[in-house]
């Protein structure tokens, strides 16, 4: 093993190192435990090396250490290097604690009993594998940690008296993402998005800020079946944005999911409505001989279970502790959709569940939406990035063979994939369109609605028409740059003159300019 520790490389699966160095932490513990176990991990964004050199620095992908701070050439080293320098990665760990065994945590107790390490490793081991080491409790050390505050993002602390730890992982055994702090995220956090917009909202007229709100329902709702590829009647959208608009009222859980699909789907009721019982995945068949080509692997059915109850409670959890509310919408909205625990309506609903925990924890106020779906539509490549993120280092990690109904069955146990994870990417899209639904896509509705109000009021008090011909008529004008076609007039507006028709034209471009 030896030679794992002393070999220095320029490579390490496909990302080049920023220089010639050694893998250190995580980085060593997974080219260790592939090797021995013929497995492969999925590799953290970030990962650190140790140069000969003496200068520390870092990379998009790398943080590099100099030769001081390389670990001694043994696992406990390499373990105690990951808990003191990077983010918690729990799948990692719990890969390293089952198949290297319970001797590397046993170490560490005998030799460093009261070491922060040692505390953290040991708490880690258990609350991992669910298993008690044959140790007494630990009677003396202060209380430390679990989740080192400065490198990520803490839950709500449960003190365990018998590591004299102080639990602060945001999840639960069954279910807990990580976020790492980055300059962006803390950068949203500190502008106070929500703070923003209550202040924009006050010096508005609430009739205003009502219809705005009724528009934007409609309008992410469209925005949300469209990003699944469908555009389906009006009433099916409208009952979807129905439901946005009571988001956050009723309490998440399996009984709600299921009457969300009810809703979603619409008349095309499935065979199996609610919380699958079989497997599933996203993306095509080949076309001679339909086998699945997956893009995405959904999480085993018998799994489902654990999983969103451990989902459930991560979300009680996140609010309880006074978590960020964009960072629990993405924590509970991203799980809920890289499980994909139905077998149709998982996308909109998992953009609901944005909806509904920002209402829930106080983030949207004042009865204004937040059309997140229509941000995202318009961010979709990057969307479908950031779902890939997730996915695509997955899908080689599961075994599975096609089945005579086209559909897959797996064949490794890989609840662990959907339990534990990264969330930094997907925190940081979310934040970035919440960003952009506060500072463009609210304040041009509201703008455009005010608009819309001086132009009907002018077109009033010159012209006597219904309310529906006049919605129509600046519709129109909204749609060719302020100029009534020829077509349009002749068809719908020949009461109006050439001169009447100037008229109105001309005010549309001094309330809209070029629209």
């Amino acid at each position: 093993m030896n030679n794992y520790f002393s070999r220095q490389v320029i490579n390490f699966h496909g990302r080049q190192l920023p220089e010639e160095g050694f893998l250190v932490g995580y980085s060593q513990l997974i080219e260790i435990i592939e090797s021995r176990f013929e497995i492969e991990i999925p590799l953290p964004d970030k990962l650190a090396m140790a140069t000969k050199k003496h200068q520390r620095y870092d990379t998009e992908y790398w943080q590099v250490f100099t030769i001081r701070h390389k670990p001694n050439d043994n696992l406990k080293s390499h373990l105690v290097f990951a808990l003191k320098y990077e983010a918690l990665d729990l799948y990692i760990l719990k890969k390293f604690f089952e198949l290297m065994g319970k001797e590397v945590v046993l170490q560490m107790i005998h030799e460093e009993p009261t070491s922060q390490y040692t505390r953290r490793a040991w708490f880690l081991y258990e609350w991992l594998l669910k298993e008690q080491l044959e140790v007494p409790n630990l009677k003396t050390g202060t209380y430390v940690d679990v989740v080192d505050a400065s490198l990520q993002f803490p839950g709500l602390i449960v003190t365990s008296s018998r590591h004299r730890v102080r639990n602060n992982l945001p999840g639960t055994q069954d279910f807990c993402p990580m976020i790492r702090k980055t300059q962006k995220l803390e950068h949203y956090i500190e502008k106070d998005l929500s703070r923003a917009i209550e202040k924009g909202l006050g010096k508005r007229d609430r009739d205003l800020i009502r219809r705005t709100a009724a528009f934007l329902l409609l309008k992410d709702s469209k925005a949300s079946f469209a990003i699944e590829g469908e555009y389906p009647p009006n009433v099916r959208a409208r009952n979807w944005g129905k439901a946005i608009g009571q988001s956050g009222k009723i309490p998440l859980n399996i009984e709600e999911i299921v009457r969300l699909q009810e809703i979603v789907i619409g008349n095309k009721k499935l065979k199996n409505m609610g919380i699958r019982k079989e497997e599933g995945f996203i993306g095509e068949h080949d076309r001679e001989t339909f086998t699945p080509m997956p893009d995405h692997i959904s999480a085993k059915a018998k799994d489902l279970p654990s999983l969103m109850q451990g989902l459930f409670e991560t979300n009680t959890l996140l609010q309880q502790a006074g978590y960020d509310a964009v960072l629990t919408a993405a924590t509970i909205a991203f799980g809920f959709v890289f499980i994909h625990p139905l077998s149709d309506g998982n996308g909109r609903i998992h953009r609901y569940i944005i909806h509904h925990i920002l209402s829930r924890m106080g983030y949207t106020k004042r009865g204004m939406i937040f059309p997140v779906s229509s941000a995202i539509l318009d961010r979709i490549d990057e969307y479908q990035d950031i779902l890939e993120h997730f996915s695509s280092p997955r899908v080689n990690l599961i075994q599975w063979k096609g089945t005579q109904d086209h559909n897959v069955e797996i064949l490794n146990e890989t609840i662990d994939l959907y339990q534990y994870w990264d969330l930094t990417k997907q925190a940081e899209f979310l934040y970035e369109c919440v960003k952009d639904t506060i500072e463009k896509i609210i304040p041009s509705e509201l703008d455009y609605l005010e608009k819309y109000d001086r132009m009907t009021q002018i077109i009033n008090e010159h012209f006597s028409m219904p309310d529906t011909k006049v919605d129509l008529l600046i519709k129109f004008l909204n749609q060719n740059q302020g100029k009534l076609s020829n077509k349009k007039r002749e068809k719908q507006f020949e009461e109006l003159s050439s001169e009447e028709i100037k008229i109105i034209e001309n005010a549309f471009q001094d309330i809209f300019g070029n629209a």
